[in-house]
């Protein structure tokens, strides 16, 4: 069992690697840490001297004042060396710098600085450290004005707000779940590179990702079409634009009835892209799901019957309770990173229409059981 500390661990990386971490309950133990650790010799000292493997993510990177960005960083950095010389504890480090290093700004030689100080300890004291040098990361949960472009302008879109392009340029792009599998590779193989660059997963210029986010606005959450998503970068960043939406408010979506001497016809969902269609029958007082998936796109829909589908975010304690009636057919698309689950509330049989993008694989499911 690897025991992993987390500097930063409710920051947006950092909340992505806690959770991930979790996932593998047989493999890796995970040390809190709270932020005023720093503020606090002694709870700093004991969070380091449990630790076989150090992550540190903790940094400022917005602030009014650069001389405020670089005194920050390089001062969490020269607190976490202090306590690792204090407890001569010898951890495997790993750091989060930036592609920004060499760049002529204080916020790049903060980082450049920090990297070099750990390495500098590393050496001195016969310790792994992995330095990594980490592109433009985006994903579901970053915070606006603040961890990215992406986060900024998915915010935006979804809360019908014209984004502004400054200047149109090429990012390179990792997905937070892919830099968090890498970061969880470089923990399992113990690689000791004071420098490693993390490679970019996908090149875009801001007015492509926009115009991506825009098209998703249009077709997703004004019409209720599942978007053509023609990479694994488009599914990405559709992901991570549906955990932008006020989804409290915006489900359950009603489905439009077409009724006559007949009966009804109603169309549940419209695709751009494939998947896995199936339906369920569920007895009164039965709940299905409790679970979680961190990129498939999910569609529950009732189509006769009660039902309460509940949706509670990984990491909180808030949960949303949707009711859904067949009278009034209507769906909830489950966001990734939610768990969820739907039980019947009715009298009669429960009955449900399940969409999702990929065909159900056992040897990479996808679902991971937690309770809502």
């Amino acid at each position: 069992m690897i025991k992993v500390g987390i500097t930063g661990q409710d920051g947006f990386v950092g909340k992505h690697l806690y959770h991930t971490l979790g996932l593998y309950p047989d493999e890796f133990l995970r040390v809190e840490f709270q932020r005023d650790f720093f503020e606090n010799d002694n709870k700093l000292d004991a969070f380091v001297s449990q630790c076989d493997v150090i992550v540190h993510l903790a940094a400022m990177n917005r602030h009014e004042s650069q001389e405020v960005i670089y005194e920050t960083n390089v001062s969490l950095v020269q607190k976490l060396v202090d306590s690792l010389e204090r407890t001569n504890s010898k951890p495997h480090i790993l750091l989060s710098s930036s592609s920004q290093e060499e760049r002529d700004n204080l916020y790049g030689k903060s980082k450049k600085e920090s990297r070099e100080l750990v390495a500098n300890w590393a050496e001195e004291n016969n310790a792994i450290f992995t330095g990594l040098i980490i592109p433009n990361v985006f994903g579901p949960f970053g915070k606006p004005f603040y961890n990215s472009v992406v986060a900024t302008f998915c915010h935006q879109v979804s809360h019908n707000e014209m984004p502004k392009i400054d200047v149109d340029g090429d990012l390179k792009l990792i997905y937070v779940g892919e830099l968090v599998q890498e970061i969880i590779a470089q923990i399992r193989t113990k690689n000791n590179q004071p420098k490693l660059e993390i490679q970019h997963a996908s090149e875009k210029k801001v007015s492509e990702i926009l115009a991506l986010l825009q098209n998703y606005k249009s077709e997703y959450q004004d019409k209720g079409s599942i978007p053509i998503v023609a990479s694994t970068f488009e599914l990405n960043l559709f992901n991570t634009f549906r955990c932008y939406m006020d989804i409290a408010n915006y489900f359950p979506v009603k489905l439009t009835q077409h009724t006559d001497d007949r009966g009804s016809f109603v169309e549940i969902i419209r695709l751009e892209v494939g998947g896995q269609v199936s339906f369920s029958t569920t007895k009164p007082n039965i709940t299905r799901g409790n679970h979680f998936h961190t990129r498939k796109i999910e569609r529950f829909a009732v189509i006769k019957g009660k039902a309460l589908i509940q949706l509670r975010k990984i990491g909180t304690d808030e949960v949303l309770n949707f009711e859904l009636n067949g009278y009034e057919p209507a769906y909830v698309d489950m966001p990734i990173w939610y768990t969820h689950n739907i039980k019947n509330i009715g009298d009669d049989i429960l009955y449900t229409n399940f969409w999702i993008n990929e065909f159900f694989n056992p040897n990479d499911a996808d679902t991971y059981f937690e309770e809502v």
